[in-house]
């Protein structure tokens, strides 16, 4: 790379660090696109001065009483205290939803942006108008108005002590002292039967006489560590399916550093899945594997799943996949962040630490949904000066892990932007993958509110694959819907069967169709790996020749930090 190369990625790595690790030029090429056709569209735009008039003048209808007042979108709980809706804030409210109406209705016009710009400009609207909502503003909020007046001034006081606390805690992120790994969260008792230099794997010790012939091994997501699967004693899904009489594995990612920048996705594959395929083959015999994937370990189990097919490896019996996408043409609004050029300044960034930080993932997911991750727990926090009562998900949330840089840039670069695996040309050892080549039982299960994999598009994998395929729909969002172990109060789940070479429903047609049933999803889980599986045998040994315990449960790399 020449001396100017290496200046210009220092000056975009310098960038990032006040623009949260978003491309500036983005953002700048797409006001260009919709002020070049705005410009070039002067009906249009003339038109918008006459939609701002009738706004004030639905507003004025609305303070007479003569229109119905309009009501805040599914989901947007800034106005929701009762207060909002008493004069003179009720008006103050409806002025803030009819001027956001309009706001964004201008994002929509005029004719001729590209799609993947009006997201952007859309977004960015979204976020400047959440900024400055009145709910933020605490002279205009009169929640914090009344508990300000209530207090004599104490909640601004302990908002203050929050902000210094969360400022602390963002230098490096750790699990709170409420919580600690062995105890309370990742306690599931078992041993490390293997370790390499990007993973170690785990295999539980069995509660039941007899288990199921064939062994579950786990892949989740190398975002965030793999305790999501394993929180709570009563919450965990690996101490539950233990119970269950399955003999678990589950593989535990290391916490990259600079040094492993050059480890790539194919990296993960092979000394990740496929190591850990080996050294459970060793452990448990000739029985077949009940392969299950969470997020982008689902992802990339489907990838190691497809390459095995193709080298006729039958070592799985089936594939379960937890929120995790295969298409990612509707991937969400993560999609607003992928760009070539979004993705050419964020290698800049990360070739210059050699990895993502867990805080600069973490703020592009907050700002997907900012109302309800940033401003109501700002809100909370530091106006009404309230603290959060510490819980699992919370502990396992400020437990960030980083993302070293090659692998990083090739999954958003090839799954992302150029949906590689969904079309066909993904490959492996310089191979194209086929994902309709995997035949395998499936257990999809998405969630109704995931904003990270949304079930729309987890469920195209009835498009790629048209063999036998369970679809679960269930409530909850991208984790929680998939911690919702039996006895969870209010929730509910759709279920449905395509056998092989069926008719494929399209999802909404899906859902019509598809009764809810309350409960956890987890029991039909189990109920769908018994019918997939052998007679219950004795369990298989902790470890074997050539993979002998190294150390308890949850092991070393989960503790880096």
């Amino acid at each position: 790379m020449s001396a100017d190369a290496n200046l210009d990625r220092m000056l975009h790595a310098w960038q990032s660090r006040y623009t949260g690790g978003r491309s500036p030029s983005t953002l700048a090429l797409a006001f260009l696109d919709w002020t070049a056709h705005a410009a070039n569209a002067p009906f249009q735009t003339s038109a918008l001065s006459q939609k701002a008039l009738a706004q004030w003048q639905r507003l004025a209808q609305i303070a007479m009483e003569n229109e119905e007042p309009i009501a805040p979108k599914a989901g947007d709980h800034r106005f929701a205290h009762p207060a909002w809706g008493k004069p003179p804030y009720d008006l103050l409210v409806q002025s803030v939803l009819l001027a956001e109406e309009w706001c964004l209705g201008v994002m929509n016009s005029p004719d001729g942006v590209d799609a993947a710009n009006r997201r952007i400009i859309a977004f960015a609207m979204r976020q400047w108008l959440d900024l400055i909502s009145p709910s933020n503003m605490p002279w205009l909020n009169p929640e914090v108005i009344e508990v300000t007046r209530a207090s004599g001034g104490a909640n601004l006081a302990a908002g203050l002590r929050n902000f210094l606390r969360d400022q602390a805690a963002a230098q490096g992120g750790a699990v709170p002292k409420d919580f600690a790994l062995g105890v309370d969260l990742a306690a599931t008792p078992g041993k490390v039967v293997f370790r390499n230099s990007l993973m170690e794997l785990i295999q539980y010790a069995p509660t039941t006489a007899t288990v199921g012939a064939e062994p579950v091994l786990i892949v989740p997501a190398w975002i965030m560590k793999y305790y999501i699967l394993d929180l709570s004693p009563g919450n965990s899904l690996i101490r539950w399916l233990v119970g269950q009489g399955r003999t678990v594995f589950a593989i535990s990612w290391r916490n990259p550093g600079a040094d492993m920048r050059d480890t790539s996705l194919d990296d993960y594959r092979t000394q990740g899945v496929m190591a850990a395929l080996d050294a459970v083959e060793a452990i448990c015999g000739n029985s077949k594997i009940h392969a299950t994937g969470y997020c982008l370990g689902g992802t990339l189990l489907t990838i190691a799943a497809a390459a095995m097919a193709r080298e006729n490896d039958d070592r799985f019996a089936t594939l379960s996949l937890f929120a995790s996408q295969t298409d990612f043409t509707e991937s969400g609004a993560l999609q607003l962040f992928i760009t070539e050029d979004q993705l050419n300044f964020l290698d800049d960034m990360m070739e210059t630490q050699g990895y993502l930080t867990s805080a600069q993932m973490g703020g592009a997911f907050q700002m997907l949904r900012e109302n309800d991750l940033v401003w109501s727990h700002a809100i909370r926090a530091y106006l009404l000066g309230e603290q959060d009562a510490p819980f699992d998900l919370m502990a396992w949330d400020a437990d960030g892990t980083r993302l070293p840089a090659r692998m990083h840039i090739e999954y958003l670069r090839t799954l992302y932007l150029h949906n590689a695996l969904a079309e066909g040309r993904f490959q492996v050892e310089g191979r194209s993958l086929a994902l309709d080549d995997i035949r395998l039982p499936m257990f999809l299960v998405s969630t109704e509110r995931d904003y990270v994999a949304p079930w729309h598009s987890v469920f195209k994998m009835h498009y790629l694959n048209d063999g036998e395929l369970t679809f679960v729909l269930t409530s909850g969002g991208h984790n929680a819907g998939i911690v919702s172990e039996p006895g969870h109060p209010r929730r509910h789940f759709r279920i449905r069967v395509r056998d092989a070479g069926a008719r494929t429903l399209d999802p909404d047609e899906w859902e019509h169709d598809t009764a809810p049933r309350e409960g956890s999803w987890w029991p039909e889980w189990e109920k769908w790996l018994e019918r997939c599986s052998g007679p219950r045998i004795a369990p298989p040994p902790m470890g074997a020749k050539g993979f002998a315990p190294i150390c308890d449960a949850p092991g070393q790399y989960v503790r880096e930090e």
